[in-house]
């Protein structure tokens, strides 16, 4: 049997920007991505703890040190700059390895740092 966890998570990182006239998807900081082993258009889950929306987008790998995190498209009505949100991503695998496995976890620090 294979079940679907929780893989990757960057837990209350900033909004910086919200460009709703960009392509859809969520920028985000190169060293962020790396730091929970996420990559470019990768799916995620994007959490707003402030207005508790929930979307689905991928990812854009944005510079590196930026502390970048932008909704872009729709996912800009979703959220603004300065709301906390939660980034997931998910794996499917075997039970046994399910049980075994460790999600990545970051919590960044002001400026989206790490």
């Amino acid at each position: 049997m294979e079940i679907e966890i929780l893989k990757s998570k960057v837990h209350r990182v900033v909004i910086t920007e919200a460009n709703l006239n960009y392509i859809g998807s969520l920028t985000l900081d190169e060293d962020l991505m790396d730091a929970v082993h996420l990559i470019s258009n990768e799916k995620v889950q994007v959490v707003n703890v402030n207005n508790g929306a929930r979307i689905e987008t991928y990812l854009i790998a944005g510079k590196r040190g930026s502390g970048i995190c932008c909704l872009n498209g729709p996912a800009a009505r979703s959220g603004a700059a300065g709301d906390i949100v939660i980034i997931i991503s998910y794996a499917r695998m075997d039970f046994a390895e399910a049980k075994k496995f460790k999600p990545w976890v970051v919590f960044p620090k002001e400026g989206n740092s790490l």
